[in-house]
């Protein structure tokens, strides 16, 4: 019996022909009642797509139709059910971010890479930082901060001489971007039961936003973020060339 695949594209033209070559070939079945969901794309697009179908059994193959494509499969319009079928699965937990704005109000937003908190002005931000209810840094000075799971270490966090996670690890990065005060404070290890809240100090003269895998929240002054194992993404790759492969390959490019 053949698969049922959902094809997805973003609107990258590149993306929208390898839908209309594939669907041809392999046919086009609807999300909720499929066996899989191949989205064509990149990272950004793996990601809308991962969110957006979460609450569907139905795991998700990736093939690069982007750039960076760290999530993503190499593209190939041959042997797709043969591909699909041999794929190996990981499981990805999201971060739970919870948001108060200087308004009062509350903000949920779900991510799978990072969240993170900007400066929203001239100014460098004041960051309070508690873990599990204990206040870790009194002050934090900086352009801004995250938390990022495993899967999404190599990301934002990278960039930001964050650590690279394995996968599996139960660990969670929090980094700092240009931290001020302490100048050479590079962040923290935690685990991945962590409860991490960020207070932002003095938010009329130095705003900040808070982004959960670029869904933004504008002047925030309260941030909880925390991991939601309740919630797990599927994501198939190709024999060989898992996340974890992919993690170890990185630090060593």
């Amino acid at each position: 019996m053949s698969l049922r695949i959902a094809f997805t594209a973003s609107s990258a033209p590149i993306a929208q022909a390898a839908k209309e070559g594939l669907t041809r070939r392999y046919g086009d079945h609807a999300e909720a009642g499929a066996d899989v969901i191949v989205a064509l794309g990149g990272d950004g697009f793996m990601l809308d797509t991962l969110h957006r179908t979460q609450d569907l059994l139905a795991p998700v193959y990736g093939m690069n139709r982007g750039t960076v494509g760290f999530l993503m499969n190499a593209y190939s319009d041959h042997g797709l059910e043969e591909r699909l079928e041999q794929a190996e699965e990981e499981v990805i937990n999201p971060l739970s971010m919870q948001a108060i704005t200087s308004d009062g109000s509350t903000h949920r937003e779900l991510a799978i890479n990072e969240v993170s908190l900007l400066r929203a002005g001239p100014q460098a931000a004041r960051l309070r930082i508690s873990v599990d209810g204990k206040v870790r840094m009194s002050e934090l000075v900086c352009d801004g901060a995250l938390v990022a799971t495993p899967a999404g270490s190599t990301a934002y966090n990278y960039s930001a001489h964050g650590p690279i996670l394995p996968i599996g690890s139960d660990v969670l990065a929090l980094t700092a971007m240009a931290a001020f005060r302490p100048r050479r404070w590079r962040g923290a290890l935690l685990p991945k039961t962590a409860d991490v809240t960020f207070e932002v100090l003095d938010p009329e003269k130095r705003p900040v936003m808070a982004e959960a895998d670029a869904r933004a929240v504008r002047d925030v002054v309260r941030v909880d973020i925390r991991s939601e194992p309740s919630i797990a993404h599927r994501v198939l790759f190709d024999p060989g060339h898992g996340l974890e492969e992919r993690l170890i390959r990185e630090q060593f490019v």
